[in-house]
């Protein structure tokens, strides 16, 4: 098992992302370095601070983390 550690973000940026694919709201978590869409059943990944907020790169909510 990988130890995350956690992973801060701007919480300006956080306010205004939305989910590329439905434009809902995203969790912020803060330990997985993730901002999940619950709508489409994605996490988006956070690396080195920066949302990766492509669809491809996105894991399914349904994957194990």
């Amino acid at each position: 098992m990988t130890d995350l550690k956690p992973v801060d973000v701007d919480p300006r940026l956080l306010e205004v992302l939305v989910c590329p694919l439905t434009r809902g709201p995203l969790d912020y978590d803060r330990q997985a370095g993730e901002l999940i869409s619950r709508k489409a059943k994605l996490a988006y990944p956070i690396r080195d601070g920066v949302p990766i907020m492509l669809a491809e790169e996105a894991r399914a909510l349904d994957d194990p983390a």
